[in-house]
């Protein structure tokens, strides 16, 4: 799966009145803009340029060509000054969140030594209040970055770095933005029967999130799965043997064998799978079925965990039990390349002030510490059926995880927690399970994180990515709790 390109409309600031009265200064900015336009393409944004825009007319026609092309994100480079109403009509119309650029030329001027012409090249701090009190006032969600434009020697250059490193996550959260925005994601069967958490409006995605809910059913897999071929099946297991280790029957009662039998069923719903999601063009999946007594819907929906595993390792999340909101959590997680395993908590360790955290579900395997394993289940717990279940845990090192909720009033809400995936030992159960430390204790971690109202599922990536998620947030208008 590509990562996503974010669509940035990008426009320049400045006053018209000023090109005639100080000769090269508009060159001058040109030139900066165009800098700054070179470097949002090295991040891999797909640019839209409007130019310097210096008077009314021209902010409406930036804003026309912004809403044609559709852009995610609005770069606001201001250059020198320049009046606010020339500026707010370039991002009305499109309404797309927007980036104000205060980037000085230079660390300091040279006070003794400053003409009026370098302090307007140099100027970019004098609007920035006034059109952020006109975007305010008008409902535009913006957010501004204020530092060096160029590198240059000594502690300066930290503006200059930091800047920049805040200019490129906006850009990549723009294109997460984007990714989720123009996703599709199917709902495969039910959501599990009583888990009120995880019972989601399909429309409140839709209207907050852009996001396509393709519902399925489970005759769509039936048919892709008996149409598979033997070549097909043999090249699956093939795949498989090349990413999992195949575990002996462990301790646990319910644990056995993965046999030939398993192995072949595993590879053919997996490509079963792989065709689904080809023919619907998915970016996403969410499945769960019941089943009776031993039927074809009760045989499928019990195999689907290697090949969906397979799936959210190249960057197609699927989560299991029907919780849609989770898979949008480990869609943004894979997308800021994070991984994005489907987890829930299992349990509290006292002793090492640690929480064990996994599922029986999909695993994202590409984030795994070791060579994930498939080990053989006489029963899923909890769940009807039997079959090939996937064990790991999650890499040593920085984590976060990442949950998406519903508030009373209809509102999704992002809830995100750094820690530590550490060493030691896990379950041997078939399912991933993790030893994550949070800056708080168990006990007390587990207080605040309730008390925000998630669902009992979240997405487990690697790497601490809370400030990127915060971008993320500001750009979908989401409420963002992040617990520390």
């Amino acid at each position: 799966m590509n990562q996503p390109k974010a669509r940035v409309g990008v426009f320049g600031i400045g006053l018209a009145a000023y090109w005639p009265q100080f000769e090269g200064l508009k060159e001058r900015l040109e030139g900066y803009q165009r800098g700054i336009e070179e470097r949002l393409r090295d991040m891999g944004a797909e640019v839209v340029s409007a130019g310097l825009v210096d008077d009314a007319p021209g902010a409406r026609a930036a804003g026309d060509l912004f809403t044609r092309e559709n852009v995610d994100l609005i770069i606001c480079y201001v250059g020198t000054y320049s009046t606010s109403s020339q500026v707010l009509p370039a991002v009305q119309r499109r309404r797309a969140p927007v980036l104000v650029l205060n980037l000085q030329p230079v660390p300091a001027l040279d006070y003794l030594d400053t003409d009026t012409a370098e302090w307007l090249a140099n100027c970019c701090a004098c609007c920035v209040p006034e059109i952020s009190n006109a975007f305010a006032r008008s409902n535009i969600r913006f957010n501004v970055v204020s530092g060096l434009l160029h590198e240059v020697e000594g502690r300066a250059n930290q503006y200059h770095v930091r800047a920049w490193q805040e200019i490129e996550d906006w850009v990549h959260a723009a294109g997460v933005m984007r990714s989720v925005s123009y996703s599709r994601i199917g709902f495969l069967g039910h959501t599990y029967p009583g888990m009120l958490d995880l019972y989601s409006d399909f429309t409140v995605h839709h209207a907050q999130l852009g996001t396509h809910i393709e519902v399925l059913e489970m005759d769509d897999l039936h048919q892709r799965v008996r149409s598979v071929t033997s070549s097909e099946i043999a090249a699956k297991i093939e795949e498989i043997n090349a990413v999992f280790e195949i575990a002996e029957p462990g301790q646990d009662k319910i644990s056995m064998p993965v046999t030939d039998e398993a192995m072949r069923w595993s590879a053919q719903v997996a490509v079963g799978l792989d065709k689904l999601v080809a023919d619907f063009d998915l970016q996403g999946l969410t499945y769960y079925y019941r089943g009776l007594d031993g039927n074809v819907n009760e045989e499928l929906g019990a195999s689907l965990i290697v090949g969906n595993s397979l799936l959210t390792a190249r960057g197609v999340p699927a989560s299991g039990e029907g919780d849609l909101k989770t898979c949008v959590a480990m869609m943004i997680m894979d997308r800021l390349k994070a991984g994005g395993s489907f987890t829930e908590f299992y349990a509290m360790d006292f002793n090492e002030d640690f929480i064990l955290m996994g599922h029986d579900g999909p695993g994202h395997i590409a984030i795994s510490d070791d060579k994930p394993v498939l080990r053989g289940l006489g029963l899923f717990h909890g769940k009807r059926g039997y079959g090939v279940s996937v064990e790991f845990k999650v890499k040593t090192g920085p984590i976060t995880i990442l949950g998406l909720t519903q508030t009373a009033d209809g509102r999704l809400k992002l809830l995100a927690a750094e820690g530590e995936s550490i060493p030691g030992d896990t379950m041997r159960i078939g399912n991933t399970n993790s030893r994550l430390k949070f800056n708080l204790d168990p006990a007390s971690f587990m207080d605040a994180w309730c008390v925000e109202g998630p669902t009992h599922h979240c997405a487990l990536g690697i790497g601490h990515q809370t400030g990127k998620i915060r971008k993320l947030a500001r750009l979908l208008d989401l409420e963002l709790k992040v617990i520390n």
